[in-house]
């Protein structure tokens, strides 16, 4: 079976590779140490928020910073007021 390029199934938004490590952040945490599950888990949630930075910087860019829908869709996962979607 062929494996889809990245580029073929559907994008992660800058929020959605945020909601992914803060969920991953959040199934790692073990009482019982670290595992190499865990330590597995661990380094997908910090790729993740290192795209979720990346894509937070690109898109507050020098000519005004980010538009009103993108901002929307950060404040939506980031802010502790506002509830979380489901699905990233």
């Amino acid at each position: 079976m062929r494996r889809a390029h990245p580029r073929e199934r559907d994008p992660v938004t800058g929020p959605g590779h945020y909601l992914a490590a803060e969920r991953m952040l959040s199934s790692a945490r073990s009482p019982q140490g670290r595992g190499e599950e865990e330590m597995a888990t661990l380094a997908a949630a910090q790729i993740h928020a290192t795209l979720a930075l990346a894509a937070a910087t690109a898109m507050n860019d020098s000519s005004g910073g980010m538009g009103a829908y993108d901002y929307d869709a950060w404040r939506e996962i980031v802010s502790v007021h506002s509830p979380r979607p489901v699905t990233p």
